[in-house]
């Protein structure tokens, strides 16, 4: 593992520090557009007042900050990074593999690193049926990792596209912490609610802190879930949205789209035949969710409470 300077120095000096996926920017996001997110991404961190960590994987080493030669690697059009979830990251390091991580690989490694508190776009979760079907075993590594390692994931929910029912039920059958940030319901990620409630809502960073640093003494040593819902003013419409959603559906019915392949399936759709709205308003959602990441950071370093 190689830290950076940067974010070795905010560590032995107390100071916040928030990771940050690569996924989003070597495969969530269009060339060109990805790498202007990772400069905004990084600053929006950075005008908080924490230091930004992105993760990726190059050469087969984890790199825990990225200089700007290796961001422009990571969003290079040809790049060809391996999407790179927690069971991945064995392989890409053995064979000097380079990846992007996503939540729960990100999440393990900056738990290695001492890092607590992760800003991202939206959570991975448990998937719809698939056409025909009631029950689907097709579940996002994210719960799992979100169970089992201590660090703050802050997030817009998840997607519509994912069974949010379910979704929840397993962070609570896992006895991660949902917290909904100025918010009594879950968000569903391109819209600020859903039908389902969240148990606790909190009003300040300073309260988020507080919340997290009592579950990590008491807690059964799960990380914790701060949801916080897209800026009003970058929701997507609903009727834009429903109708993305049933067209969406329909189109991975017809093609017999199962497993991985469906939500990738159901994004570009969102992306395309939106005209590119749905991007505004998931680059809009990541750094509201970076900044309030940073402030809860900040507000842990400040009572001692920051490394994970």
């Amino acid at each position: 593992m190689r830290i950076t300077e940067e974010v070795a120095a905010a560590q032995a000096d107390g100071r916040a520090v928030v990771a940050l996926e690569s996924t989003l920017l070597a495969h969530g996001l269009p060339p060109g557009r990805n790498r202007k997110v990772a400069t905004a991404v990084e600053d929006t961190v950075r005008a908080a007042g924490a230091v930004p960590a992105t993760i990726a994987v190059l050469d087969g080493q984890i790199r825990v900050g990225l200089s700007a030669a290796d961001l422009d690697r990571v969003c290079a059009p040809d790049s060809a990074l391996v999407k790179l979830s927690a069971r991945d990251l064995g392989p890409a390091i053995a064979l000097s593999r380079d990846g992007a991580t996503t939540i729960a690989s990100t999440s393990v490694i900056a738990h290695a690193a001492g890092i607590g508190v992760f800003g991202t776009g939206g959570l991975g979760g448990v998937h719809l049926p698939p056409p025909g079907e009631t029950t689907s075993w097709d579940v996002s590594a994210d719960l799992e990792i979100l169970a089992c390692t201590p660090v703050v994931v802050v997030c817009s929910g998840v997607k519509s596209v994912l069974d949010i029912a379910a979704t929840i039920e397993v962070l609570e059958t896992r006895s991660v912490p949902v917290l909904g940030y100025r918010t009594d319901t879950f968000p569903a990620f391109y819209r600020r609610e859903s039908r389902f409630a969240v148990p606790w809502r909190v009003e300040t960073p300073a309260e988020a802190a507080a919340v997290i640093a009592a579950h990590h003494r008491s807690g059964p040593g799960s990380g914790v879930l701060l949801t916080n819902p897209v800026p009003a003013e970058h929701e997507l419409d609903r009727e834009l949205h429903d109708r993305l959603l049933a067209e969406g559906m329909a189109l991975v019915a017809n093609q017999e789209v199962r497993g991985g392949d469906v939500t990738p399936v159901l994004l570009e759709h969102f992306h395309t035949a939106s005209g590119g709205a749905s991007l505004d308003t998931n680059e809009a959602l990541v750094l509201s969710n970076v900044a309030l990441a940073a402030e809860v950071a900040v507000a842990l370093a400040h009572s001692g409470r920051g490394a994970a």
